[in-house]
């Protein structure tokens, strides 16, 4: 009988010292997981929140008002603007704006094409740049906007994300969203834009610091035409369907 007990405690023994040790790969592997889940719960909170709530500021506003000492920005709903500023706009900067899920793949192609002359973004992936991040490139800040840009596709409504882009937006130096560039420009309110004024504010939305709509040069003149066709044609073919 004691040889078996013998035999039983070294047989226990072996078992205990076969327990796997700390691997500091399986350890590093689970944390990085716990901290994408808690990033992508916070990212889905932030858009959540968003949808309904109106961003009180962004980072390019706040460090704006900082160089420059005040802003000039006021909400203002998006049933307030007129139907024309909407339709310029996503002719301006993404025609393909109904049809797509955050990103413009043939977009995308051309801008790579093109050598980066122009930009491929489309309204989705700037409304998240400019509301939940900084203008400065990064591959930090791509890899977080091209994680957020399908999550506010899929809880935003579309007119909720032009709504948000026009009220964040710059249209002149120290000049955010469309109430105060309809202001600052025309001297009227947003809901009272004519098709061209529209168009000349979606002209110099690429580069608001250098261009102008109340006094536009002969290029942003041109652009503006052909931004007028587009948000006619926009109409006409359906593509505005979605956020009308």
């Amino acid at each position: 009988m004691a040889a078996k007990t013998t035999r039983k405690k070294k047989t226990r023994s072996k078992k205990k010292d076969s327990k796997p040790g700390f691997r500091p790969l399986r350890w590093l592997l689970r944390k990085l997981f716990w901290a994408g889940a808690i990033a992508m719960g916070l990212m889905v909170l932030a858009v959540v929140i968003y949808a309904g709530l109106n961003p009180p500021t962004t980072h390019t506003m706040w460090s704006e008002e900082r160089r420059l000492g005040a802003v000039d920005q006021h909400w203002v709903d998006v049933d307030e603007v007129a139907p024309v500023m909407l339709r310029s706009v996503v002719a301006a900067e993404d025609a393909n704006f109904c049809t797509h899920w955050g990103f413009d793949m043939g977009a995308i192609r051309a801008a790579i094409a093109d050598g980066g002359a122009r930009g491929g973004s489309t309204i989705s992936q700037q409304v998240v740049k400019n509301v939940y991040f900084w203008q400065e490139r990064s591959y930090i800040r791509k890899a977080m906007e091209g994680v957020m840009t399908p999550i506010v596709e899929a809880v935003w409504t579309k007119r909720r994300i032009l709504e948000v882009y026009l009220n964040v937006a710059e249209f002149d130096t120290g000049v955010f969203g469309i109430e105060a560039a309809a202001q600052h420009y025309f001297g009227v309110a947003p809901d009272k834009l004519s098709a061209r004024q529209a168009a000349l504010l979606a002209a110099v939305l690429p580069s608001p610091k250098k261009r102008s709509a109340s006094r536009p040069s002969s290029f942003v003149s041109k652009r503006a035409r052909v931004i007028q066709d587009g948000a006619a044609t926009i109409k006409r073919d359906g593509r505005a369907k979605c956020f009308e």
